[in-house]
């Protein structure tokens, strides 16, 4: 699946229009959600129900019949996927709390499926064709739409962000593997004083992002309280606050593609550690830094770009690859604050180097089990206007039908 994404130009009154179906998409999600929970229980609620019942909506509520139906089909298979991840959890016995559906209340996007708009055959336009009056916007974007055969668009997404308005394509196309660079075999590992440390010695900076912005984040958060409610000045300073977190999320996305595809594209066996980062950021002293550095970003990242490159990669258990010397295999006790491992067998080397060739000792021995690799097939594009995408994460959570 390719996701391509074009900033939306149009007139205030489209924007307008763009902000009531997105509304309109939260509120017929918030009362499937409600409809499930209200239901009695012998009855089964299930993906078809929750169609039958956006019908419904839209014969008792104008505004939603002035939504395109597929549209509110979409609308009702966000509650389903949320629904549907709760009973899993459950039945898996997930540890901690589930994921009891919980009512949206800042909703950013509204879906078409394969009615309710239409492509000019020729000009990068776009012409949304349901009662919300959003009309015909411009596409501003390098890729040509019209290059792909119209029934191969799956998904239409109006995206509403921090910098303006967006449209996203879901094309169904196969995704075209790449030949590899090298055949070199690497084990990562993860940390906060460097973004990794490699089984060859390679130190991988930790950029930073959010701790470098975080003195102009914090002022453009001041500067909201010190505007008064409802007036103008206050909307955009928050505005000003949300493009600048914006700015930080479109950095880190960036840097963690560059650094996998890199990776991926030189060797032919990646091997890191599979780290619950849910439960390591409730460390509130480290949870900032942790969701600084994006692990769980880069190794989406890693997953995706293994098989375009055709490379095995391997997520093994970091326990005690810190600890367990990577040259005789014994184990030297050492606190966080010691960065260099010592051994009396005369291994001397940095830490997280040493912990980097365990990793990859190990994905060795996993290589012949089942290694982690990506299979959503899932591409991204480059953006006028934007430096490289965030959007397939998010197709993720908030569709996860795509």
């Amino acid at each position: 699946m390719l996701v391509l994404e074009y900033k939306v130009k149009g007139k205030q009154q489209q924007y307008q229009a763009i902000d009531e179906a997105i509304r309109t998409t939260q509120f017929i999600r918030n009362k499937a959600i409600r409809y499930w929970i209200d239901a009695p229980r012998e009855s089964k609620i299930n993906r078809i129900a929750l169609n039958n019942y956006s019908t419904a909506l839209r014969k008792e509520f104008k505004f939603v019949e002035e939504l395109n139906s597929m549209a509110c089909q979409a609308a009702t298979e966000r509650a389903w996927s949320a629904i549907d991840r709760f009973y899993s959890n459950c039945k898996s016995k997930k540890l901690g709390k589930k994921g009891f559906p919980r009512f949206q209340k800042d909703n950013r996007s509204v879906e078409y499926k394969t009615s309710g708009w239409s492509l000019n055959p020729t000009k990068r336009r776009i012409t949304f064709t349901d009662k919300k009056s959003i009309g015909e916007v411009k596409l501003l974007g390098k890729w040509d739409i019209q290059t792909y055969p119209v029934k191969s668009i799956k998904r239409v997404r109006l995206v509403r962000k921090a910098d303006g308005y967006y449209c996203q394509f879901a094309v169904d196309i196969e995704v075209r593997t790449e030949p590899r660079a090298g055949d070199g075999e690497l084990g990562l590992d993860v940390g906060l004083e460097y973004f990794y440390s490699d089984s060859n010695g390679h130190h991988e900076e930790n950029p930073r992002f959010l701790r470098k912005a975080e003195k102009a984040i914090k002022h453009a958060q001041r500067q909201i309280y010190k505007k008064e409610k409802g007036k103008n000045q206050r909307r955009k300073a928050r505005q000003r606050y949300a493009k600048k977190h914006l700015r930080v999320s479109r950095q880190r996305n960036e840097h963690a593609l560059v650094i996998a595809r890199n990776v991926c594209k030189l060797n032919s066996l990646v091997a890191y550690e599979n780290l619950n980062v849910k439960g390591m950021v409730r460390n509130h002293c480290l949870a900032k830094s942790i969701n600084d550095v994006a692990w769980s970003l880069f190794r989406h990242w890693l997953e995706y770009f293994a098989a375009k490159f055709n490379t095995t990669v391997v997520a093994v258990n970091p326990r005690m690859t810190s600890q367990k010397c990577s040259d005789c295999g014994a184990i030297v006790k050492k606190s966080l604050s010691t960065r260099t491992h010592k051994c009396a067998c005369g291994c001397e080397m940095q830490r997280d180097v040493n912990a980097a060739i365990n990793i990859l000792n190990l994905g060795k021995q996993a290589r012949g089990g089942q290694p982690q690799s990506n299979a959503t097939g899932l591409a991204t594009s480059t953006l006028v206007g934007e430096s490289l995408l965030e959007q397939v994460t998010r197709m993720s959570v908030e569709s996860s039908r795509l």
